[in-house]
């Protein structure tokens, strides 16, 4: 498969990482020169430009491409550039930060296909989305991490409670998210918890049992 990654900054360069080591092709776009040189210098094909233009992503090959991964901090660049990505046919993944409000993740969530917010989700977390699949992504897991599925117990005090809101260990990360029977994929920063639901965590192993009590917790 073919992707367009917007932003060779530290989400776009492991997202385009993780995509390359699984043999997809990988196009970097970024205005920054040095950014752009240190793509190039990684192997990657870089276009040099504005990722928010719509010639500078023909010329990385958005028209054949079967998804754009708009990965810069400027909300204003990736939107313009999902937008590019939407009238070419490509998938869109739009890079959103955590401090905006709940209004504006629902207006933009509408228009692509994937939002992500990675200080919650990282970049396997793009990279899932791009791919459109189910979670199934164990990428960037060190010897010092689990991968843990955590279900909400009836009792717990998240219950009712949105996902972006629970109280984590510093180096948790929460990677995604199922009701009872439906698969694990990628949530949105609204969406709320109800008892069965399953929610996939990488953490620290000495966390394991803290986060676990986590979603145990009585009201």
């Amino acid at each position: 498969m073919k992707f367009v990654i917007v932003g060779y900054g530290r989400v776009g360069k492991r997202t385009s990482r993780i995509l390359r080591e699984e043999d997809h092709d990988v196009v970097v776009v970024d205005n920054d020169h040095d950014r752009a040189k240190r793509a190039r210098d990684d192997g990657y094909d870089v276009v040099e430009g504005d990722g928010q233009d719509e010639g500078v992503l023909e010329d990385a090959g958005i028209d054949s491409a079967d998804a754009i991964g708009a990965l810069t901090p400027d909300l204003n660049v990736n939107f313009a550039a999902c937008m590019v990505g939407k009238h070419h046919g490509a998938r869109t993944v739009l890079r959103i930060d955590e401090d905006y409000r709940e209004d504006i993740y629902e207006k933009y969530a509408s228009d692509v296909d994937e939002v992500v917010y990675p200080e919650r989700l990282g970049a396997a977390g793009a990279k899932t989305a791009m791919l459109g699949g189910d979670f199934n992504v164990l990428a960037d897991i060190t010897e010092a991490l689990r991968f843990s599925v955590f279900t909400v117990d009836a009792n717990s005090s998240l219950v009712g409670e949105r996902l972006v809101n629970v109280d984590l260990p510093e180096d948790a990360r929460v990677y995604a998210h199922g009701a009872a029977d439906d698969p694990l994929t990628i949530p949105l920063p609204t969406v709320e918890l109800a008892a069965g639901d399953r929610v996939a965590v990488v953490v620290d192993q000495d966390a394991v049992d803290a986060v676990r009590e986590t979603f145990r917790a009585e009201a």
